[in-house]
C-alpha cells in the first residue's frame, strides 16, 4: 500500500492573531487532508505575543537570563498549538497538539538562538499514521538534557522546513502576511514586484541580509534537502512566490532584489596589536558566545603594527559583544571598543552577478545621487552589500530599487551587460 505524500504547512503570529485567524488557518489544512495528502502544521506564537513577552520580561529584569527568556518565550507557541488543535476538532478532523519535546526535536544547548540537532520521526509518523493533522510549535527545541531552548526569532519557518526534511515532505508551505516574495520590502517601496520563483541561493542570501520573509536557516535546510518551498499570503488564494533549485535562464537577471536590514550594529576594536593568533582568539570568543558575525573589516597602520578591527552584527547582541570584546581588551591590550548601533545594511542580490558587470557601479551611483554615504563595502558572488547610516536605510533602498529597474517584470527591463 503506497503511502500518502506529505506537506507541511506553517502558519505565522500575523496570520494566528486572533480566532477567526486560527480557524481560517485550520480550513487550510483539513482542505490539505482531505486532498489526500498527510499534513503537518508549525505555528508561531499568536499576533504579537512573543514581543509582548519581551517587553514584560525586560520590565522583571533589564538583562533576562537567557534560559529563563526561553522557558517564557515558548509559551506562546504552546498557546497556538493547542487553539489549532481545537480548531480542527472543532471542524469535525483528528489532531494533535505536539511541543518540541514531545516531538522529540533536540537541539544544541545556545539559549535564544539553539541550533537544531536532530529529529525524531517516530511519535509523529504514529500520529500521522493514526490519521490525525499533526501541530507543533515552531521556534523551539530541547537540548540533550531536556533543557527548552528557542531557536532565534523567526525561527519557525526553520521548523518547519526542516520537519518537510526529515519526514520526505513533498514540499513546505509558508503562509504569512504577504503574498510571497517581493524584489524590496513592499512596506518600504511601494513599487516592490512580487516574484514568481527564486533561488535557494538568492533567497538565502535575501534573507540572511534583511528580507523579512524568511528565515535564512530556513532556506539553507529547504536547499540542502531539496524541499520546494512555497511562500504565500494565509489571508488569500493569491499565487505565491516558489524558492526552489536554480534553473536555466535565473543567471539572465543581474538583480533579482534589493534588501535592507535595520536591526545591525557594528563593533569595532581599535588598536588592536598586529600579531599572529590575535583575530583568531577575537573571533573564537565570538563565536563561544554565540555572537552572530556578519561582515569583517581591518585595517593597519603604524607601518603595520596595529590594527583597526570591525565587524557587525545583530543589534540585540550588540550588548552582548560590548561585554566580550572589552574583556578580550583588557587581556589582549586593544586600544578601545566603539559600538555603532546607527547603521542599517542595504543589499542587491542577483544570481546574474555573475556573468553580468556593472552592478557595483550602478549601485554606488546610484546611492551617491541620492546623497547616502557608504560605510564600508562587502561582496560575495551574488551579493553586494553597503552600510550606510540608520536614518538614511529606507532611501537607499528605494534609490536602488529605481536603479536597477525593479519595478519591472524581468523581461520588460534591460538586463546589465
Amino acid at each position: 500500500m503506497s503511502v500518502m505524500p506529505l506537506i507541511v504547512q506553517k502558519f505565522g503570529g500575523t496570520s494566528l492573531a486572533n480566532a477567526e485567524k486560527i480557524h481560517r488557518a485550520a480550513r487550510r489544512a483539513i482542505r490539505a487532508k482531505l486532498e489526500g495528502y498527510r499534513v503537518v502544521l508549525v505555528v508561531s506564537a499568536m499576533g504579537k505575543t512573543t514581543d509582548k513577552l519581551v517587553d514584560l520580561a525586560r520590565e522583571v529584569c533589564s538583562d533576562p537570563p537567557k534560559r529563563e527568556l526561553d522557558m517564557l518565550l515558548t509559551t506562546g507557541e504552546q498557546v497556538s498549538i493547542a487553539l489549532m488543535a481545537m480548531a480542527i476538532d472543532a471542524a469535525g478532523h483528528e489532531a494533535i497538539s505536539l511541543t518540541a519535546g514531545q516531538l522529540g526535536l533536540v537541539s544544541d544547548s545556545a539559549h535564544t538562538r539553539a541550533r537544531i540537532q536532530r529529529i525524531s520521526r517516530e511519535r509523529i509518523e504514529s500520529e500521522l499514521a493514526a490519521g490525525k493533522i499533526v501541530i507543533v510549535a515552531g521556534f523551539q527545541g530541547t537540548d540533550d538534557t531536556g533543557e527548552i531552548t528557542t531557536l532565534g526569532r523567526g525561527a519557525s519557518d526553520t521548523t518547519a522546513t526542516a520537519l518537510a526534511a526529515v519526514l520526505d515532505g513533498t514540499r513546505c508551505e509558508i503562509y504569512t502576511d504577504v503574498d510571497g516574495v517581493y524584489t524590496a520590502d513592499p512596506r518600504l517601496v511601494p513599487q516592490a514586484r512580487k516574484i514568481d520563483r527564486i533561488s535557494y541561493d538568492a533567497m538565502l542570501e535575501m534573507a540572511a541580509a534583511g528580507a523579512s520573509v524568511m528565515h535564512s536557516r530556513a532556506i539553507e535546510f529547504g536547499a540542502k534537502f531539496e524541499v520546494p518551498i512555497y511562500v504565500q499570503s494565509s489571508l488569500t488564494d493569491a499565487k505565491g512566490t516558489m524558492i526552489m533549485p536554480e534553473t536555466v535562464g535565473m543567471e539572465a537577471i543581474a538583480v533579482r532584489g534589493v534588501t535592507l536590514k535595520e536591526d545591525l550594529a557594528v563593533v569595532a576594536l581599535n588598536g588592536v596589536p598586529n600579531t599572529p593568533g590575535v583575530a583568531a582568539r577575537v573571533f573564537a570568543e565570538i563565536a563561544k558566545n554565540h555572537i552572530l558575525v556578519d561582515d569583517i573589516v581591518q585595517n593597519m597602520y603604524d607601518d603595520g603594527h596595529f590594527a583597526n578591527l570591525g565587524f557587525s552584527t545583530n543589534a540585540d547582541g550588540a550588548g552582548e559583544a560590548r561585554a566580550v570584546c572589552e574583556r578580550l581588551a583588557a587581556e589582549i591590550g586593544i586600544e578601545r571598543v566603539e559600538i555603532d548601533e546607527g547603521v542599517s545594511k542595504v543589499s542587491a542580490v542577483g544570481l546574474g552577478m555573475r556573468t553580468h558587470t556593472g552592478i557595483a557601479a550602478t549601485m554606488f551611483d546610484a546611492l551617491s545621487k541620492a546623497r547616502v554615504n557608504i560605510d564600508n563595502i562587502s561582496t560575495s558572488e551574488i551579493v553586494i552589500s553597503c552600510i550606510v547610516r540608520r536614518e538614511d536605510g529606507p532611501k537607499a533602498l528605494r534609490c536602488l530599487h529605481e536603479a536597477f529597474g525593479l519595478d519591472k517584470e524581468p523581461d520588460d527591463h534591460n538586463v546589465m551587460s
